[in-house]
């Protein structure tokens, strides 16, 4: 449902927002209404009018977020700007707030979700567009975002990266992480001696991050983990991102982004940089876990950081070559509050879902279900996954700890300390994240048993 100017409530938008937005367009805002999707980064549908009577259709992305924070909304709006009349096609900015984390761009029609696109000849046809834009943008001279780009070194741009991403991690309220361990050491210990060439990186890039319509792409969106580094860490990304949203052959869109650019691709280079990508998707929920926002996308949330664990020791076995065994599922017991689980989720699916006219309810009402889910399915296994943790965190640390938190906490500090080898905790690891992906199954869907497509 659209709101009004007047309206302001908890999710809504402040009037001096809206009055920000009315002046940067020199006329009066005349709806604005919230748009599913986007996370913490809101997104909002505005319409404006200009005093000569002319409407505007206007995008904002907003985070209402306080304090200190790594990856900003005017971080992200200087490679937006940078990128405009490139060959990039990115949204042209209107305003950015000088104080509020707030872009107020161009609506640029177009579909997000490119698992809707259903003709095989249109998807051939966008995805290929993408792999040429993504070869543009790194053809993009990097002065625009920092002057003294090409005096930088692709391995000590990379170590900088680690670096900032690891602080980031260290400065989290939550229990230090093994996966995360694992991770930081294997990237640093790793790190691929390559001297370029340094471009501008989108991060996160690929399906679902841009938008396309009748078979082209018309904009690139989602710029907060953009900087400067090596071109393999987009393509891991975009190999990254087709788990999610299937992107037609990945070795054909390797090959497109090879003649686009010139430049051969380095399969071995792509593998680190997934691992690397995982990584910081891990350290983000990490960091979102030490500051739960309630009103966020929780359930959303649960089943993609459960189903990126899973995927970074995936990536982490594909790099080193590691073959991984999986154990029997765990088996369920009973819960004691089955019935009213099934009766909240049955209420949400059969009556709250269908009655709901406004997509973003529809979204959230639909997170909630998949909280509800995991929470049944929690129970019902508790017993089950917490022996089988005692029993790894005994076998790779020698001795039974009291509590499964207080194993992982000495795993992480093991790892961290170079005392458990990566070959060794890497199997623990792996029968971990399965057994998170059990408990979280019923909420994931197919999400449950998507895997990276072969790189070659």
């Amino acid at each position: 449902m659209s709101a009004s100017p007047e309206e302001e409530p908890a999710t809504g938008l402040s009037q001096a927002l809206v009055d920000w937005m009315a002046g940067a367009v020199q006329g009066k805002i005349v709806s604005y209404d919230r748009r599913p999707g986007g996370g913490r980064r809101e997104a909002w549908f505005v319409d404006a009018e200009t005093a000569d009577g002319t409407r505007l259709e206007l995008f904002l992305r907003y985070d209402r977020g306080k304090g200190d924070e790594s990856f900003t909304l005017h971080d992200e709006a200087r490679f937006f700007l940078a990128l405009q009349d490139t060959p990039v096609p990115v949204p042209r900015i209107h305003a950015v707030h000088p104080t509020e984390q707030a872009i107020l761009a161009e609506r640029v029609p177009g579909r997000t979700w490119f698992s809707q696109l259903r003709d095989e000849e249109q998807r051939i046809r966008v995805a290929r567009e993408f792999m040429g834009i993504l070869a543009a943008l790194h053809a993009v001279d990097p002065r625009r975002i920092h002057p003294t780009a090409p005096d930088a070194g692709l391995r000590d741009l990379l170590t900088a990266e680690i670096d900032r991403w690891e602080a980031l991690y260290r400065a989290s309220a939550s229990p230090a992480d093994p996966l995360v361990e694992l991770g930081l050491a294997w990237v640093r210990g790793n790190v691929p001696d390559a001297s370029g060439p340094v471009v501008i990186v989108q991060g996160d890039t690929g399906p679902g991050n841009f938008l396309y319509e009748d078979g082209r792409v018309t904009a690139v969106l989602d710029w907060e983990l953009a900087h400067l580094g090596d071109p393999h860490d987009d393509l891991a990304w975009v190999t990254l991102r087709a788990v999610q949203e299937p992107f037609t052959h990945i070795p054909d869109r390797l090959a497109d982004y090879a003649a686009a650019s010139g430049r051969s691709v380095d399969l071995d280079r792509v593998r680190y940089y997934r691992v690397l990508a995982e990584l910081r998707i891990l350290i983000l929920a990490h960091r979102g876990a030490g500051h739960p926002d309630p009103l966020g996308e929780v359930g959303n949330g649960l089943v993609y950081t459960t189903l990126h664990r899973r995927l970074f020791v995936e990536a982490l076995a594909d790099a080193i070559g590691a073959a991984l065994e999986s154990p029997a599922p765990m088996a369920p017991s009973p819960g004691a509050n089955d019935r009213f689980y099934d009766a909240a989720i049955a209420q949400i699916k059969d009556i709250i879902v269908p009655r709901s006219e406004d997509p973003f309810v529809v979204l959230r009402s639909k997170g909630l279900a998949r909280i509800l889910k995991y929470l049944r399915e929690s129970e019902r296994l508790a017993d089950a996954k917490r022996r089988r943790e005692l029993d790894d965190l005994e076998s790779v640390l020698g001795s039974r700890p009291e509590s499964v938190a207080a194993g992982q906490a000495a795993l992480a500090a093991a790892l961290r300390e170079g005392a458990v080898p990566i070959p060794t905790a890497l199997p623990v690891l792996h029968r971990w994240v399965l057994r998170e992906t059990q408990v979280c199954l019923p909420a994931m869907g197919r999400l449950a048993d998507r895997h990276y497509d072969p790189l070659s």
